[in-house]
């Protein structure tokens, strides 16, 4: 029995931001921008918090599958902009979907949030734990943004991706195996300085501007173009496949030069490699989330194409997932059936 996705959405806030917008606030210009991210525009939220993204995007994934609230056995939600330092964002979730039988929490992986939680909710569905899990990645990174800091402010936008892991009953499909490693000696490397209880937030804290996402980008870049090939290679490796064997290589998308640096390491076609960060920047949780969406939406992800996640994060976090896609795109509900069969609530 496999834990696979069976359905996957998407929302991103309709608010652009282009390069001609930081044209106005920093010394900065379009090219550049192009040049050094790949990035063209990003969205962002101006109001609500990361529960607002999410909620879209929830409805239309369970609508996708022909369920409803009531479905929902779990709920995770990977983010570093929660809504609130707690309640979970997983509870706001709930409340605002109805799933009032499911229970839930939030997990912080920075940009791996979202392979993380995948993981997560595999393990659940295959002890048997749950039957039906809500993953949401979702980040409103425009709210941790310094505007004044030309380095960072250009890269993030906001936006949320949801998917429905549930059981299987074809061994053939789902998530088959994941790869993941944490080198926390480079923590400070990519963090928020306060906000947290060794930097608790005060008057200081604020008017120093510590509520800010801060990096160390040339450190980041190097780690993470090498990050996301090892935990590539050896997910690979560990199943017995080689580059060629892989339909989709869906990596975090955090710097158009990273992702061709990936690629072109592994040996990869462009065409095999899900990029879409000229449209909306890194949204950290969401990116791979909204890859798998957009490509579903396009009818370029069918039941059986072979799917390596990548991703690297703050921590520095690294992590690979393995899985063969369980549905094809715009498929019928009934189409399901056969494949995904479900335990009575009584069993």
């Amino acid at each position: 029995m496999r834990a696979a996705i069976t359905s996957i959405s998407h929302y991103v806030p309709p608010e652009i931001l282009d390069n001609r917008f930081f044209e106005s606030l920093l010394q900065t210009s379009d090219q550049w921008i192009r040049t050094r991210t790949g990035i063209v525009e990003r969205r962002i939220a101006r109001t609500g918090g990361t529960s607002d993204l999410i909620l879209p995007a929830a409805r239309q994934c369970l609508s996708n599958r022909g369920l409803s609230a009531d479905d929902i056995d779990c709920i995770i939600v990977a983010t570093v902009t929660p809504d609130y330092v707690f309640p979970s964002t997983a509870s706001i979730v709930q409340a605002g979907l109805g799933a009032t039988h499911a229970w839930g929490f939030d997990l912080s992986a920075a940009c791996c949030g979202f392979i993380v939680a995948l993981i997560v909710a595999a393990r659940f569905v295959e002890s048997g734990a749950a039957q039906t899990v809500l993953v949401c990645g979702a980040d409103k990174m425009t709210s941790i943004v310094n505007y004044d800091d030309r380095a960072s402010a250009v890269l993030f936008g906001d936006a949320a991706g949801v998917a429905l892991v549930q059981r299987s009953d074809d061994e053939t499909v789902g998530v088959l195996d994941h790869v993941a490693h944490m080198d926390g000696r480079h923590a400070l490397e990519l963090y928020m300085p306060a906000g947290g209880s060794m930097r608790p937030t005060s008057l200081d804290t604020v008017t120093n501007r510590e509520h800010y996402l801060v990096q160390d980008g040339s450190t980041v870049f190097k780690a993470a173009s090498k990050a996301m090939v090892d935990v590539t290679e050896e997910v690979l490796e560990r199943n017995g496949l080689s580059v060629s064997d892989i339909r989709w290589f869906v990596p975090h998308q955090a710097n158009k030069r990273i992702i061709d640096a990936v690629g072109e390491r592994l040996g990869l076609e462009p065409e095999r490699v899900m990029c879409n960060i000229d449209r909306y920047g890194n949204t950290s949780s969401a990116t791979i989330p909204v890859c798998l969406s957009e490509w579903m939406e396009k009818g370029e992800l069918h039941k059986g194409d072979n799917v390596v996640l990548s991703s690297f994060g703050a921590g520095f976090t690294s992590a690979s997932v393995y899985l063969r896609w369980a549905v094809s795109a715009n498929a019928p509900v009934e189409e399901l059936e056969p494949v995904l069969s479900y335990a009575d609530a009584s069993d």
